[in-house]
């Protein structure tokens, strides 16, 4: 038996426009919160040898150095992440000296200093590439689906797919966006890659869809509608198996790969779950809602 997906597809454009709405709503108001690979400055990696202080305590050892707005992140049972302006081989020998160095108490993981010219740059390229990755994603659909230009031009799959992949890049955002204000989490490069990476991931599944609705096209006898829900069966039990299998990974990355890895992974699993829900629900959704207002129902 077909389920008919496309004939409560309200319901989906429905959903997703409350979560965009939250989503932009909460980037409007609180912002991202940019990591020191955007703004310029230090982050020192601390490994506790014996009994880790409270984050409080690690503060207040640090009273008196001109650090700046100082940030400290639990990292496992021993370890701290102190994120900081810009500071001099002096001030980092300071703190190393104050929490403990000398005395055996603590030992330096990684210190890393970025200018704020080099934090400025990345934060052009990097917009510089999302919109070269949307634009090539767009191009790549026209050209793949070319021979496929009834009852809809193949540029309206790219459009269809763009929309799409705004949504899988703006909901994570979104929830970056609630996290950085509640919990000083911040966007750094490895976020910004694990974004990147959604969008290769969520253009893969809409493709297998479309490529579905391109086979059936070919085999005509249905409606557009009934070819969509039809290729929508069929590429069901593929999406949520491999959507299971990657979940089931970045899990088991984000509970034991440790603090480093933590928000990428998240990310990544935001994404992932996004991105699944749109190449199902929305974006062949939004070729059939096309092909009605061209072909209205009498």
């Amino acid at each position: 038996m077909m389920i008919r997906y496309t004939k409560i597809r309200i319901v989906y454009f429905i959903f997703s426009a409350i979560l965009l709405a939250a989503s932009i709503s909460v980037l409007v108001v609180f912002g991202l919160k940019p990591g020191i690979d955007f703004t310029g400055g230090s982050i020192l990696e601390l490994q506790y040898l014996g009994d880790r202080p409270l984050n409080q305590d690690i503060v207040k050892a640090l009273e008196g150095i001109d650090l700046g707005q100082i940030m400290v992140q639990s990292a496992g049972d021993k370890g701290a992440i102190l994120r900081m302006k810009d500071i001099s081989d002096n001030i980092h020998e300071d703190i190393l000296a104050r929490l403990g160095k000398g005395e055996g108490r603590i030992e330096e993981v990684r210190f890393e200093t970025i200018g704020p010219t080099i934090g400025r740059e990345l934060r052009s390229k990097t917009k510089i590439v999302a919109v070269v990755a949307l634009f090539a994603m767009f191009a790549y659909i026209v050209l793949a689906f070319r021979r496929v230009q009834r009852p809809l031009r193949s540029w309206q799959y790219g459009v269809s797919t763009i929309i799409t992949l705004a949504h899988d890049i703006i909901i994570p955002l979104g929830v970056f966006a609630v996290l950085g204000r509640y919990y000083n989490v911040e966007i750094s490069i490895p976020v910004i890659a694990a974004l990147l990476t959604v969008l290769g991931y969520s253009i893969n599944n809409t493709i297998v869809v479309f490529d579905r609705i391109r086979e059936n096209l070919f085999k005509g006898g249905e409606s557009f509608e009934e070819i969509v829900d039809r290729s929508l069966n069929q590429t069901l039990a593929r999406q949520i198996n491999t959507s299971l299998t990657v979940l089931l990974t970045l899990t088991a990355l984000y509970v034991f790969g440790g603090e480093t890895l933590k928000y990428f992974v998240l990310a990544l699993i935001l994404g992932t779950v996004v991105g699944t829900y749109s190449s199902f629900f929305l974006s062949a959704h939004l070729l059939v809602s096309w092909y009605r207002l061209r072909h209205p129902v009498k």
